[in-house]
């Protein structure tokens, strides 16, 4: 390619407390390193709060690169926190502060044009706790070519987590990505059992539409329902430090790949799963690496 795909990533920007330090967080945020880190020019559309955290936030974007044009500035905000506590295995819970910034996300004239072009747009439920956010991002949308990919990452996080707004979310998007128990309740199968999947993968399509459905599975991998018809990959066992970020790695490779092209969907996902499997082997949501070198 000639020129570089843009994404624009729409949602929360904010700093995950875990235990033994502060990182810049918040799943669209972390989409966006790791889509920069496949070459691709991601845009977060966020905000944060006029305060020594929001300006820490961008002074990070910047010594990592990333495009800070989509995100304000708000004198009368709050930059977002998330207190993160993690199990012994290493998977995170958390503590979502409200009525900060990225809860007032807008949409100039210039991020409008950037949506225009782009070739993706990813967006997660969290960031459409409030109205205001999904009549602005409803917008956004409005905007992409019919051939954008449209990407909704599923994030339950109670109370956040409104099975009837994640369905109408669902109907807007070209691939929805979820984890095994977010599809298991949306497919109406709370035991989840493990091994099913595909039905629910199938169950999700078959409700909002969706042409794309991805569930993944943690160590035991991730599928991928592509009109009717499904793959899967099956993870690797590795050392996990924390899963923070795992997901959003694993759906930054993906969606660099669909958009790029020239891959089939099984090599898709066995290169997202082997992505979200080393993201998971470090502290963070955001280690620097080469995805040019096998992991």
């Amino acid at each position: 390619m000639s020129a570089k795909s843009t994404v624009l990533c729409f949602g929360e920007i904010l700093w995950d407390f875990l235990p033994d330090g502060l990182y810049v967080g918040g799943a669209p945020f972390n989409v966006a390193y790791h889509l920069h880190q496949h070459d691709v020019s991601a845009h977060l559309v966020s905000a944060v709060g006029n305060d020594l955290l929001g300006e820490e936030l961008i002074r990070r974007m910047e010594a990592w690169r990333l495009p800070t044009d989509a995100v304000a500035r708000l004198p009368d905000a709050t930059t977002g926190y998330v207190r993160a506590s993690l199990g012994k295995s290493g998977d995170a819970k958390y503590i979502i502060t409200e009525g900060v910034a990225w809860d007032h996300i807008s949409t100039p004239e210039s991020v409008r044009r950037l949506a225009a072009g782009a070739d993706a747009v990813v967006f997660g439920s969290l960031a459409q706790r409030g109205e205001g956010n999904r009549k602005t991002l409803s917008g956004l949308l409005g905007t992409l070519r019919s051939a954008a990919l449209r990407v909704f990452d599923v994030n339950l996080r109670p109370p956040y987590d409104d099975l009837n707004l994640i369905g109408t979310l669902a109907k807007s998007a070209t691939l929805t990505k979820l984890n095994a128990e977010e599809a298991a309740r949306l497919a109406d199968d709370p035991a989840h059992p493990e091994g099913r999947e595909e039905a629910h993968a199938r169950a999700v399509a078959e409700a909002s539409g969706c042409p794309l459905v991805c569930i993944t599975a943690g160590g035991r991998g991730a599928g991928l329902l592509r009109e009717g018809t499904w793959r899967w990959e099956d993870g690797r066992k590795v050392a996990v430090a924390d899963t923070v970020g795992a997901g959003d790695s694993f759906l930054a490779s993906l969606v660099a790949g669909l958009i790029k092209g020239g891959s089939s969907d099984g090599k898709l996902l066995a290169r997202a799963c082997r992505l979200g499997e080393w993201v998971a082997t470090k502290r963070g949501a955001t280690p620097s690496y080469d995805p040019s070198t096998p992991l």
